[in-house]
């Protein structure tokens, strides 16, 4: 099992939460974010099962913006097998899990969408890169994707955003990319902006 919170909400028929922090965050970091989002949904917040210095991550990279693809493939299916497994325990619809990450834990979860059909009904990613190029996509027919990207965010790139929504709208999926100009960081405008997303769905 992964270390994580989970949160029943207060209305079955909403989706189950899946966040996912950045690095060096915790299963803490998103929850107000969560509660913003759709007070009435149902969260699990997960922690990073690897750690660089200290700092919790969802898989390990060789350098900054520089991912080890062969653990990023097995924390993927880590991370997977373990929202199936927390379905079971915890009695929520695992159809019914939109993940909202932030940096890595985005860069994860888009890596879900990446390797599994299915895996997620929805995903809110703020700050994602690509996550592998060479992947050969899923069908993703219909499934509604929110990006957050920052013009001048000197961790990802715009292209970083731009390319993203390219391979998920080829696979079908439904792509909002938004900007702001507040380089890495996770804003309240771009949680707002999901917020809007997300009330559209």
């Amino acid at each position: 099992m992964m270390k994580h919170i989970y949160q029943q909400g207060t209305n079955s028929s909403k989706p189950t939460f899946l966040m996912l922090h950045g690095t060096g965050g915790n299963e803490n970091d998103l929850l107000a974010i969560a509660a913003h989002i759709d007070p009435e949904a149902s969260v699990l917040s997960v922690r990073g099962n690897v750690s660089e210095n200290g700092m919790p991550r969802f898989f390990k990279r060789l350098s900054e913006g520089v991912f080890d693809m062969e653990d990023l493939k097995f924390r993927t299916e880590e991370l997977y097998d373990f929202i199936g497994q927390a379905a079971e325990e915890h009695g929520f619809d695992r159809k019914n899990v939109i993940a909202i990450g932030y940096s890595n834990g985005a860069n994860i979860a888009a890596n879900l969408l990446f390797t599994y059909s299915g895996a997620l009904k929805g995903a809110s990613l703020h700050h994602p890169m690509v996550p592998n190029r060479k992947a050969d996509l899923p069908d993703l027919t219909g499934v509604p994707v929110f990006i957050a990207a920052g013009t001048n965010d000197p961790i990802c790139p715009a292209e970083e955003s731009t390319d993203l929504e390219k391979l998920l709208k080829g696979a079908g999926a439904n792509v909002e990319l938004h900007w702001e100009d507040f380089g890495h960081q996770l804003t309240m405008p771009e949680v707002e902006a999901a917020k809007d997303w997300y009330d559209k769905l």
